[in-house]
């Protein structure tokens, strides 16, 4: 039987980060599949904060050099790898200097968000997507952990749709509910959009004159993770009005087992419905 193959994408993850809800579950959620025989890829974006010398991170030549065109400007894309400690498992970051460069993750030394971090989110959405195509590596399952990889469920069933690297991939969203930005529709579209998209594609992302991350990933997701402990009235909302598979973890165990569970839950519903 062939390894299940998992795409794990997450904008934080131990030890390259600061421990956070999401970079916990980022870290454990791989080990345990592959110590239960799945094959495991990560993508996240190589932060300013992420020590290079001391996780032993070199840049991958074959998957660098291409360009990821963000509001009509081009910004050429940095791959690099490195090993997540304590196993094998490759960890992939992308990185370039006018996004990532900087010594924080989203917030200035005043702690306020970066005035370009839409633009960071697409960059970085639309990089892991090119990415794995150069892979040609089709993946089971797309498991996207937080805010800013709240685009890739859109792009993969909206500009990707005809990819066949991607026809049988399951894209899972786990939410957190951490993003205290206000991001004006019209902004959005102008940076958002991609190839052949439209802005109705973008509708399910709008919530009145703002956007709505959230809410625009678990819609175009095949199934939503819910990954923080405390959520806000309008994500529990939110959830259940999702015609969809929603799993709300028990955060009093381990994510693993939980995790996987769910995946294959996705297939049978798939297969039951076929």
């Amino acid at each position: 039987m062939s390894k299940k193959k998992i795409l794990i994408v997450t904008q934080e993850m131990e030890p390259y980060t600061a421990l956070s809800e999401i970079s916990s579950i980022a870290n454990q959620l791989p080990l345990f599949l592959n110590d239960n025989s799945c094959e495991i890829r990560i993508l996240m974006p190589r932060f300013g904060t992420v020590n290079e010398r001391r996780h032993r991170l070199h840049e991958v030549v074959r998957l660098s050099g291409m360009n990821i065109i963000v509001n009509d400007d081009d910004y050429p894309l940095i791959i690099k790898v490195a090993s997540l400690p304590g196993s094998r498992i490759q960890v992939y970051f992308l990185d370039n200097d006018d996004f990532f460069k900087r010594k924080s993750v989203f917030e200035d030394s005043e702690g306020k968000p970066f005035k370009d971090n839409v633009d960071r989110m697409v960059f970085f959405c639309k990089g892991v997507i090119e990415t794995l195509k150069k892979f040609s590596w089709p993946p089971d399952v797309i498991h996207c952990h937080g805010w800013m990889t709240s685009l890739v469920p859109l792009y993969l069933r909206t500009a990707y749709k005809s990819d066949p690297i991607f026809q049988s991939s399951k894209i899972i969203y786990s939410l957190f509910d951490t993003f205290n930005e206000t991001i004006s529709v019209e902004d959005f579209h102008a940076k958002a959009i991609i190839n052949n998209m439209t802005t109705d594609d973008l509708t399910p992302f709008q919530n009145g004159d703002e956007v709505d991350l959230q809410k625009g990933a678990a819609i175009f997701a095949d199934g939503v993770v819910v990954g923080s402990v405390n959520n806000s009235d309008s994500v529990l909302k939110m959830l259940d009005m999702l015609e969809k598979p929603v799993l709300k973890h028990n955060h009093e165990t381990g994510v693993g087992k939980e995790y996987f569970n769910f995946y294959q839950s996705l297939e049978t519903v798939e297969n039951i419905v076929g």
